[in-house]
């Protein structure tokens, strides 16, 4: 209880900062499209990004001298990496890749915030050069990056270790971290689009591409994440039999974190249902109209760390894609219908794998 407790204030704590930069930006973006002064409220949550990747330059950097000047005493490195309670380090698989993937990312961050870079930026991507907004969203981008390399940089067997070491956690307390979680990316894009500052509810959701369905629509994502299975197994079939096999780590670590999902109905329902409700809503719904279809993906890859950079993740953009393009051809509504349906099909077949290895 203590350790679900601890999880959902870490959650609360990662998103709050982003929210209240989200809302500054937005409202700096209502004073530039009324034709007021904004610079100062824009200069307000820039300087709130600033600040959090400066501390990232500083960690990254502070990894980098201390791997340096205690070569001869690794074991004190890695009691810096340590969760609260008394628990054990978390060993450090590469302390060059967490050192550089934290401050390099972090600088490029900052840089993204600047308007030449964001002019140039714009050139690429269908965004708006001079919205606080946009200037947020782009430099953000960043934390997927330095979110993946830390994970690198730990070790997905790591990882794996330490919470195979802590208490087991139960289905129930993945299920609320896991619609906590997604509820707060589905708020984060619903007020990144302007919901609360320049938007009313009735046209954020307009804006995200939540719609109300037709029965063609519910059908068309249903066939699509289906489909989507059989082909993303054919997928990493090729993929083995040219070498590139899934990753033992991988396995293993996605069964620490989502394997109580697969034990039930309910379980796999929410696997389903959650993450296209919050992923969809803010890759999908928020990002790729700005972004473009091929960025996102790429973002929504990077994003799922607990695959690293595999097979999987190269899956995982393909499965993306798909979603882009059913957001453009379609609506954000469709596209979660077919990410659930593929989630939950995920879901049925290892359950009932599983269950057929017991018996």
């Amino acid at each position: 209880m203590t350790d679900s407790l601890a999880d959902l204030a870490g959650l609360l704590l990662t998103f709050t900062p982003l929210l209240l930069i989200m809302l500054l930006a937005n409202w700096a973006e209502q004073r530039r499209e009324q034709g007021n002064p904004y610079q100062a409220m824009a200069w307000a949550a820039y300087t709130l990004t600033f600040l959090t990747y400066l501390v990232g330059v500083f960690f990254g950097v502070a990894v980098h001298l201390i791997a340096n000047t205690l070569r001869t005493q690794p074991d004190l490195l890695n009691e810096i990496f340590q969760f609260s309670g008394g628990a054990p380090p978390i060993p450090l698989e590469s302390t060059g890749l967490l050192s550089v993937g934290v401050w390099l990312p972090s600088l490029v961050g900052i840089l993204f915030l600047t308007p030449p870079v964001r002019r140039l930026v714009a050139r690429i991507v269908p965004m708006d050069a001079e919205s606080p907004v946009h200037a947020v969203a782009l430099s953000w981008t960043m934390l997927v990056v330095i979110n993946l390399t830390f994970t690198l940089g730990i070790g997905l067997g790591n990882l794996t270790d330490v919470l195979e070491e802590q208490a087991a956690q139960t289905g129930a307390s993945v299920m609320i971290l896991l619609w906590v979680q997604q509820l707060l990316t589905a708020l984060l894009a619903a007020i990144g689009v302007g919901w609360l500052t320049r938007r009313r509810w009735s046209a954020t959701l307009q804006r995200l591409g939540i719609v109300r369905p037709t029965a063609r629509q519910v059908w068309i994502g249903v066939a699509w994440g289906l489909a989507l299975v059989p082909l993303i197994m054919m997928l990493e079939a090729g993929a083995a039999a040219l070498g590139w096999a899934p990753s033992p780590d991988v396995d293993a670590l996605t069964q620490e974190l989502l394997g109580p999902l697969f034990t039930s109905p309910l379980g796999i329902i929410t696997l389903g249902a959650a993450a296209a409700l919050g992923e969809e809503t803010l890759f999908r719904g928020a990002v790729q109209p700005r972004f473009g279809i091929v960025l996102t993906a790429m973002l929504f890859a990077l994003l799922h760390s607990n695959y690293g950079l595999t097979i999987s993740t190269l899956i995982v953009f393909v499965l993306g894609m798909a979603l882009g393009y059913l957001r453009n051809r379609h609506n954000t509504t469709t596209s979660m219908i077919t990410h659930a349906v593929y989630n939950m099909t995920l879901g049925l077949i290892a359950m009932v794998g599983a269950s057929m290895l017991n018996v």
